[in-house]
C-alpha cells in the first residue's frame, strides 16, 4: 500500500514538472486559492492561523536545537538568519508590550528564547562546524533590504528567509534537519499569509480606509507574504518530492 501511494505521488510530481512554467504558476495559484477556501471554511477564528504559524515556527526551531544537541553540528545553517530572526522577535515583543499582551506574546517569547539558544550554540558550542564563508552577505545589501520606509519588519523577515536559502545553495546540499526547519518555515509562512489575506478580505472597508489615509503597509504586507510564500512553495515542492 505504501509503495503504491509513493509511486502515485512520484507520478504526480513527474507530471507537474513536465508542465510549462505558465501551467505551474496557474496550478500553484489554484492550489493556494483552494487552500485559502478550505481554511476560511473550517477555521472560524482567524487568530488561530497566527497561533498555528508561530507554533510551526517553534517546532522548526526545536528541530534545530535537536540537531545541535545530538549531532553536534550546525552544517548548512545560517547564523545570520538566526540573528535576524532574534531581532524581529525582540522588536515584535516590544510592540506587544506597547499595544497589549496576547497569546502571540507567549509564543514569540518562547521562540526568542529558543532562537537565542540556537545562536549561542552555533557561536560557542558547535562553532567548529559552522561554515562562515558560505554564510556571508554584504551588510550593505542587508541594509538596503530592510530600509525603514519599506516596512522594516516585513522586509527583515523576508531577508532572513533569503539568507537561509542562500546558505543552503552555497553549501550545495541541504542537510535533512535543516530541510525540516526550512519546510517548517514554509508551512508557517502559509498560515501567516492566509491570516493576512483573510483578514483583509473580511475587513475590506476598514483596510481601504487605512490605505486611503496613506497607510501603505497593508498592500506591502500582502505582497511580501505572497512573495515569501511562493519562494518557500518551490522549496516545499522539492522537500515533499
Amino acid at each position: 500500500m505504501g509503495r503504491k501511494r509513493s509511486s502515485a505521488v512520484n507520478t504526480l510530481f513527474t507530471w507537474v514538472r513536465s508542465q510549462s512554467t505558465q501551467a505551474k504558476i496557474f496550478m500553484a495559484v489554484a492550489a493556494m486559492i483552494s487552500c485559502l477556501f478550505l481554511v476560511k471554511r473550517f477555521v472560524a477564528n482567524h487568530n488561530n492561523l497566527f497561533v498555528a504559524s508561530e507554533s510551526v515556527h517553534a517546532a522548526g526551531i526545536i528541530v534545530l536545537i535537536y540537531k545541535l544537541t545530538t549531532l553536534k553540528s550546525c552544517t548548512g545553517l545560517s547564523l545570520q538568519t538566526q540573528e535576524l530572526t532574534a531581532i524581529v522577535l525582540a522588536v515584535r515583543i516590544g510592540c506587544y508590550f506597547a499595544i497589549g499582551h496576547s497569546i502571540h506574546t507567549v509564543l514569540d517569547v518562547a521562540a526568542l528564547v529558543s532562537t537565542i539558544l540556537v545562536i549561542y550554540m552555533m557561536r560557542f558550542k558547535v562553532n567548529a562546524t559552522y561554515h562562515q564563508h558560505l554564510d556571508k552577505t554584504p551588510k550593505r545589501y542587508l541594509a538596503i533590504a530592510v530600509l525603514p520606509q519599506l516596512h522594516m519588519m516585513q522586509r527583515t523577515q523576508k531577508t532572513n528567509l533569503f539568507l537561509s536559502l542562500k546558505c543552503a545553495a552555497n553549501f550545495q546540499m541541504i542537510e535533512p534537519f535543516t530541510a525540516h526547519y526550512v519546510f517548517a518555515l514554509g508551512v508557517s509562512r502559509f498560515f501567516r499569509a492566509a491570516y493576512w489575506i483573510l483578514r483583509v478580505y473580511e475587513s475590506t472597508e476598514a483596510y481601504l480606509f487605512l490605505l486611503g489615509r496613506g497607510y501603505f503597509w497593508v498592500p506591502m504586507v500582502l505582497l511580501s507574504e505572497a512573495v515569501q510564500s511562493f519562494i518557500l512553495a518551490d522549496f516545499c515542492y522539492y522537500y515533499l518530492k
